[in-house]
Parts: C-alpha cells; structure tokens; sequence
C-alpha cells in the first residue's frame, strides 16, 4: 500500500503526484521525458510535466539517466527506483528513440506533414500563391529570417500556414515570431500541428488564426514499420496516413466561412505574446539555476 502524502495544489504539485504514481504502477518500464510529456498532454502542460519530473527526480524518487543520440542530442531516460534490472529495457527505449530521432531529424516528417498540409489545402481548392515565403504582396517581413511554410487564397483571403510535425510543442520563440509575422502580412495565421496549448491557440484566435489540430505525428509509409513500433512499444500518438482525414479539413473550412474572429486585435495578442515571452526567459533561467 502507498504512503499517503498532501499533495501540493499547484499544477506542478498534482503532475507530480500523477507521475510518481505513474512511475509506481509501472515498476519494470523505462520512459524518456519527451513521452511522457505526451502521454500526460491532456492533464498538463508539457513544460509542467517537464518540471515536474525534474523534481522528483531531484528528489530521488525516480531514478533518470542522459544518454546522447546518433543526431548529437541528449534524451533523458527514467524509471522506477526500485526498478533493479532496467539496462535491457532502457536500451530498447534508446534504440527506438534513437531510430526515431534520426528520422526526425533529416527533413523527413518535416516533408510528409509539408506533403499532407498542401494537398489537403489544394483539394479544398486553395490557391498556393506562396511556399516558404516571407512575403505577401507588398508587405514583406524583414524583422527575423524565419518564412511561412505556405501562403494560400481563396475568396477574397489569404492564410499564412505554418506545419509543425513534431511530437512536442512547436518552439515558442518561433510561434511568437510567425504570429506577429503574419500579421504584419496580412494573412490570418494558421498552425497545423500535432498538438498547441490551449493559451497559444487563444492567441492565435484573437490573432484572427486557426489552430489545426492534428493529433498525430505523420510519418511516410516507408516508415511503417518504426511508426507501429512507436505506437504499440511507447504508446505514442503517430500515424502513417494517406491524407489528412476529411473531418479536419471540414472543420477549418467551417471556419474559413464563419471565423471567430474577423479582424485581429492587435493590442490585446501582442500582450499575450509578450506574456509567453516572458514566460520562456523564466524558465530558460530556472534550467539554468
């Protein structure tokens, strides 16, 4: 029987709580953070999810190990302490997530989600009138290097498409970026993503945006085999689909005809993306502490 202890009523208190019990009622298997950070999305942020475990870690109530990968990288692998006989397991995970990484790394799911983002847009009869673009007719964006995966028109109105084919949150920093940049463009912003915290894509509501929420990361039919490993060994939430399932784009276009928003308010999205900022300078400070 498990020691009761008064949970802390922070966020970060509770996602402990739920890890260790996490770490408890699996105590042969070895996790890596990023995992975990997706399997628990629904309850927490991934950087509360993250932070939390650096706790109980530094706790000593899980017991974590770093490792590099084939890329350069670090992965960060953890198990039950009381987990005695955990090298075999920990090098599968490893493997995997090395397979995994090294895959992510090339371009390849870049360019299946790319691949997938375009031709659902053209069956919707999008017009593609730009591709990684910092551009929109007279207006350019010079602030930064970054560019708009995709620019697309239809009725009269332009659409900045930003596709992000990732396990983890998009980088901050860039969705920050590519919300200002697509309002200094003129185009309402739209970020097609496995996955966006629920601040980010009110912001990109009142940006006048779109949050297309995918659910998946996409991986190309060659792929298959590492997919179905990922999906059934670390239960994570990936996919190898031919197209973009029609209930995604119904609803974006249910949105194209009726948006929340019209016009975007400037004022009030640039404070909340000075929020985030600020938030990311906090917790690049306390990693470092």
């Amino acid at each position: 029987m498990r020691n009761v202890r008064k949970i802390d009523g922070s966020d970060e208190g509770r996602a402990r709580a739920r890890l260790l019990a996490h770490f408890e009622d699996n105590p042969e298997a070895v996790f890596y953070s990023r995992q975990l950070e997706v399997l628990f999305e629904r309850e927490y942020f991934h950087w509360v999810t993250n932070r939390a475990l650096r706790r109980l870690v530094e706790e000593g109530r899980i017991t974590a190990e770093t490792r590099v990968l084939s890329i350069g990288s670090e992965v960060k692998l953890l198990w039950n302490k009381r987990y005695r006989f955990y090298k075999r397991t920990a090098a599968e995970v490893f493997d995997l997530v090395d397979r995994y990484s090294s895959a992510a790394s090339d371009g390849t799911l870049g360019l299946q989600g790319e691949h997938l983002v375009l031709a659902a847009f053209a069956r919707g009869r999008f017009v593609l009138i730009g591709e990684s673009t910092r551009r929109n007719g007279d207006h350019e964006w010079t602030e930064t290097n970054h560019n708009l995966d995709f620019v697309f028109e239809k009725g009269g109105l332009s659409y900045g498409i930003e596709v992000k084919n990732t396990l983890g949150y998009m980088d901050i920093e860039e969705f920050v970026t590519k919300v200002r940049m697509c309002i200094h463009l003129g185009v309402k912003p739209v970020f097609a993503v496995r996955a966006l915290p629920k601040t980010w894509a009110d912001a990109l509501i009142h940006a006048g945006g779109y949050a297309m929420i995918m659910g998946y990361q996409f991986y190309p039919w060659t792929l298959t085999n590492l997919a179905e490993e990922l999906r059934t060994k670390l239960l994570l939430p990936v996919d190898t689909p031919k197209r973009i399932e029609a209930g995604t784009m119904e609803r974006f276009e249910r949105w194209v005809e009726r948006p929340k928003v019209e016009m975007p308010n400037t004022s009030r999205v640039e404070r909340l993306l000075e929020r985030f900022e600020e938030g990311r300078i906090a917790a690049t400070r306390e990693r470092e502490e």
